[in-house]
């Protein structure tokens, strides 16, 4: 048997989620993993997933037809190279869970979802119910398509030297194309590989508040997310969402300002080393699952929190 992990990147460098995806990869102990990185002028990528520890093979799909990333044309490459794996893994990210339920039908098979805990190559763990039980799940069919909550998974370590070995692309199947895209760009860090997130929610009130949530963050090089009652209430843009529907993080340390705490945000960042949270209501629901809870409100100590790392002379890491 052999484990297929299919890499998400820049065309330059593999994202960090793919590498906690080939941790989880070889845990299956299902035989040699390979990773297929596909994209357009991919090289670089594809050395850079070459030095992955634990990678049998690199499997390079270089062309235009994948610049985008495109859901349909990506799994339709997948499904044309599936016969050769009995596990095909991707990333529990937007990427992943654009791609695999398409790989799973067209290959009329089982998928299992958000993966946190591997018993053995047909047996995992995964949370239900918005993550508050958590469901031993056993398969029955020959080969599988997993995702995996990166969050669950250590980061496979580089030092690896695997082949590249150049792939064909598979025929476009026409259903989709490339439009344009608005990108956000920010100089911090990516909220599901940030070591430290702040995140506000609908306490903040508006959205020209959350300054008191980025100046915070800016002082400790921390990553900005929100609550989806801060996103849908348009305080912030959706990809600062972290919950059930957003992203799922679990960094050393999680501030929650303003965030009553509701399960589904609770499914995207408990996991997370160390929680402290700032809300004015002291039966929130987040006091529940937070290490330091502060009762107060969040227009005063936020400021303050600032002041404090000023004269402290805190710098961001």
């Amino acid at each position: 048997m052999t484990v297929l992990v299919v890499a998400e990147h820049d065309n330059q460098e593999i994202k960090g989620a793919t590498l906690n995806t080939v941790t989880a990869a070889i845990a299956l102990g299902a035989g040699d993993v390979e990773i297929l990185v596909a994209g357009e002028n991919c090289q670089a990528a594809a050395d850079s997933a070459a030095a992955i520890s634990g990678v049998s093979k690199i499997r390079m799909v270089d062309n235009a037809l994948y610049a985008n990333a495109l859901a349909e044309p990506f799994a339709a490459l997948v499904v044309s190279l599936a016969g050769d794996y009995s596990h095909i893994v991707l990333s529990h990210t937007t990427h992943g869970k654009n791609v695999a339920p398409r790989v799973a039908a067209l290959l009329d098979i089982v998928q299992v979802s958000d993966i946190m805990e591997i018993k053995s190559p047909d047996t995992f763990v995964r949370p239900i119910y918005a993550g508050n039980a958590l469901a031993t799940v056993q398969a029955s069919e020959d080969k599988l398509v997993i995702t995996v909550r990166g969050t669950a998974f250590d980061k496979a370590e580089l030092g690896g030297s695997a082949p590249v070995e150049a792939a064909d692309a598979s025929n476009d199947p026409g259903l989709s194309s490339f439009v344009g895209q608005e990108l956000t760009r920010s100089e911090r860090p990516e909220l599901t590989s940030a070591r430290i997130v702040v995140s506000g929610g609908r306490g903040m009130q508006s959205g020209d508040n959350f300054h008191l949530v980025e100046t915070v963050a800016d002082k400790i090089g921390a990553g900005v997310g929100a609550s989806r009652a801060a996103v849908d209430a348009g305080y912030v843009p959706n990809d600062y969402q972290v919950g059930q529907t957003g992203k799922i993080v679990a960094p050393e340390l999680y501030m929650a300002i303003g965030i009553s705490g509701a399960i589904q945000h609770l499914a995207g960042m408990k996991d997370s080393k160390v929680i402290v949270a700032i809300n004015k209501d002291e039966e929130a629901p987040i006091f529940a699952v937070a290490d330091y809870g502060l009762v107060g409100d969040l227009f005063e100590e936020m400021p303050a929190l600032a002041a404090e790392l000023d004269k402290q002379g805190i710098k961001p890491r």
